[in-house]
């Protein structure tokens, strides 16, 4: 059993490059558990970097000096974010607000129409059922309430750290993109040389990770710019909430557009009630979803990533059991570098087998010749 098990671990492991990239991996992830939350703005800085980065780069290949090139996606990148901070923010937190202070209305709206479900249907529900449900959803509510206003007790600490953030990110970003090389070159000159199938590896994801960020990016925008036009025309409350939630719904996949079809359909039907309007919503939520599986997915996102929907499942709720709603978010990068390294990994382990298999064939006084 001990030289079963060290013959695998010298088969898997014995090259020094995969064992540095191991090695990477897991400090990296050491790094982001241990002080992921200190270092919460220089992760967001690098990640927007990252993501801008394409666009200074598709401008470079339009012979545009980099430096000009980082200005402008830099100036740009700030007047999208003061337009969201400035229209879109305030519209989805009015909303927000207008959402809280209707919940006692939806809850006794709510309780109402389960008590007419006694007399409807005796004998599938009672009373006692009813009032059991009524008083479950009760004891969420108030837990709901009590969580709003501890958030609002905290909410001047949490404004103190939105400053910081909107200060701190923008100017780490400015940075990261124009000091670029001189950063990488600094990262570098602690990293071993032997690194090889680390650089590989990079390659492999930063080519499908850019593109389904950027992709997923315009799935959100057109997603949600969509929701809001037929919420709106439709005339469905808290349309730019809803349209909020259901451009982000795309982030999870299969899961995302299942959970958010709950608070779509529930204001629908407390606005309306059993009605054809609630029916129409939820028709035009499912066409929406429709069109993003089949159409807009597949089109920003073809050949991006190579991985099963059963893969995909499995590493949402891994990685969202794990860390929760980053986790949700991040599930699919961190499944496509797991993918990445195993695809190397076996490769390599392909490579060093053909090696060793060839080697009678180059030797020509040694004594593999006297074998038959």
């Amino acid at each position: 059993m001990n030289q079963l098990i060290r013959t695998w671990i010298h088969r898997y492991f014995s090259n020094p490059q995969m064992a540095i990239l191991w090695l990477l991996l897991i400090v990296g992830f050491a790094l982001v558990l241990l002080l992921g939350e200190m270092l919460a703005p220089v992760l967001a800085a690098i990640v927007i970097a990252y993501l801008l980065e394409g666009v200074i780069t598709l401008l470079a290949r339009r012979r545009v000096p980099r430096k000009a090139a980082v200005l402008i996606v830099f100036i740009f990148f700030m007047i999208c974010l003061m337009a969201l901070l400035v229209v879109l923010l305030p519209l989805a937190s009015h909303q927000v607000g207008q959402l809280i202070q209707q919940l006692p209305a939806m809850f006794a709206k709510g309780q109402h129409l389960l008590m007419q479900l006694p007399e409807k249907y005796p004998d599938y529900i009672t009373v006692v059922q009813v009032r059991q449900i009524t008083g479950s959803l009760s004891s969420q509510i108030t837990g709901f309430a009590q969580n709003i206003v501890s958030f609002s007790l905290a909410s001047v600490r949490g404004i103190i750290s939105a400053i910081i953030y909107l200060i701190l990110v923008p100017l780490m970003v400015f940075f990261f993109l124009m000091d670029k090389q001189v950063i990488i070159d600094w990262v570098k000159s602690f990293l071993p040389d032997n690194r090889g199938l680390a650089r590989e590896v990079w390659l492999e994801v930063n080519r499908q990770f850019a593109n389904y960020v950027r992709g997923k990016i315009m799935e959100i925008i057109i997603v949600g710019s969509i929701s809001y036009i037929v919420f709106e025309t439709m005339g469905l409350g808290f349309s730019v909430l809803l349209a909020i939630l259901t451009g982000l719904s795309v982030l999870v996949p299969y899961i995302g557009v299942t959970v958010i079809a709950f608070p779509v359909a529930l204001i629908a039907f407390f606005q309306w009630g059993a009605a054809a309007e609630t029916v129409y919503v939820m028709v035009a939520y499912g066409i929406i979803q429709l069109f993003d599986g089949n159409l807009l997915a597949p089109l920003l996102l073809s050949r991006v990533v190579n991985l099963h929907p059963v893969a995909i499942i499995v590493a949402v709720l891994i990685f969202g059991g794990l860390w929760g709603m980053v986790g949700l978010l991040f599930a699919i990068p961190l499944a496509t570098l797991f993918h990445a390294v195993i695809k190397v990994w076996m490769r390599n382990l392909g490579k060093d087998s053909d090696a060793e298999g060839s080697l009678p064939a180059v030797s020509v006084d040694g004594p593999m010749n006297d074998t038959p």
